[in-house]
């Protein structure tokens, strides 16, 4: 793995954003830049951290390990569902086939935990037992692992706004989508989530959480998009500690931006006014838990280069200029 002096000097070549209008019409999510064209989506992945709904700060190789992350668990996933993926030309950057969002993200959660006002933990511990439509019985604790994983769905905000966990019956009730295709997304997405957790358990990792996200492609198909089984959609702890921290109530060992959320919590930050300065420390160490994550989860090195990442990427995708 990278040592941190390696990932201390990458913080000046964080890739903020791009500009490559010859690429096509332009689109800036929280995290990923897409440049639509001819049937195609490019999608780049910067190296912004985003938590709370907000942009947080910049990661060095955070946009690498992200689409390295994804390219892995596509390639292990495509028989459950079809994905977007047409190529990947550059470690940030994935060629993607055009799709229509579809306005839901399927949340799987397989453990009672989470800081956040979204989490199940943060709802729970407010006396709530019926979460987006799952009845949860009294007597748990923090970080416990569900009888067996709950769906939460959440509608996708619009850009600036935040999300909304809610239940089936609340997004039929609605008319966001229509009941043959939740229940499809839902099918695949416990499907996805079964995989997940028995790959990441044969490297001792537990998948806790994740969220999917779909689409539907020119020939109707609904596919699965974004990403997949990364540290920025899903939550990961260690196997081997699991039991003994949950008897003694710690918390859990994590391998996720969960780091950095809590980090900022405990600064009083929980998503309202100004974002605290964040420290170089506090970005490596958060960059290093991305990158172990990817070589925990994949069992493969993370090879990465210092230095600028706008400019490779300009090179890399030249023929699509």
């Amino acid at each position: 793995m990278l040592n941190t002096n390696d990932i201390a000097a990458q913080i000046k070549f964080c890739l903020n954003g791009t500009d490559f209008p010859s690429l096509g019409s332009k689109y800036e999510g929280k995290v990923r830049d897409n440049y639509s064209k001819d049937g195609h989506r490019i999608i780049i992945v910067s190296d912004r951290l985003s938590a709370f709904d907000k942009i947080i700060t910049m990661i060095p190789f955070k946009g690498q390990v992200l689409n390295q992350m994804a390219k892995f668990w596509f390639s292990k996933t495509g028989d459950i569902v079809g994905n977007h993926v047409i190529e990947f030309p550059d470690p940030n950057v994935v060629v993607a086939k055009e799709c229509v969002a579809l306005p839901v993200e399927m949340v799987v959660r397989g453990y009672l935990t989470g800081v956040t006002s979204t989490s199940a933990w943060y709802h729970y511990e407010r006396g709530d037992r019926n979460f987006c439509g799952n009845v949860l019985p009294d007597g748990m604790v923090k970080n416990q692992k569900f009888e067996k994983p709950i769906l939460t769905p959440s509608t996708k905000a619009e850009h600036g706004a935040h999300d909304e966990s809610v239940s089936r019956e609340e997004i039929l009730k609605r008319s966001v989508i229509s009941e043959e295709d939740f229940d499809y997304m839902a099918d695949v997405s416990m499907k996805l989530y079964q995989r997940g957790v028995e790959i990441a358990a044969k490297q001792g990792i537990i998948l806790v959480d994740t969220k999917y996200e779909f689409g539907r492609d020119y020939e109707g198909n609904i596919i699965l998009i974004d990403e997949i089984h990364t540290p920025d959609s899903s939550r990961f702890w260690y196997q081997d500690e699991y039991e003994s921290r949950l008897a003694s109530g710690e918390e859990q060992k994590k391998i996720d931006k969960e780091y950095l959320r809590e980090w900022l919590a405990a600064k009083g930050f929980l998503g309202e006014g100004a974002v605290p300065q964040i420290p170089e420390d506090v970005k490596v160490e958060t960059a290093r838990r991305y990158i172990e994550a990817y070589e925990l989860i994949t069992g493969e090195t993370f090879v990465a280069e210092i230095g600028d990442v706008n400019k490779r990427i300009e090179k890399n995708l030249s023929k699509y200029f």
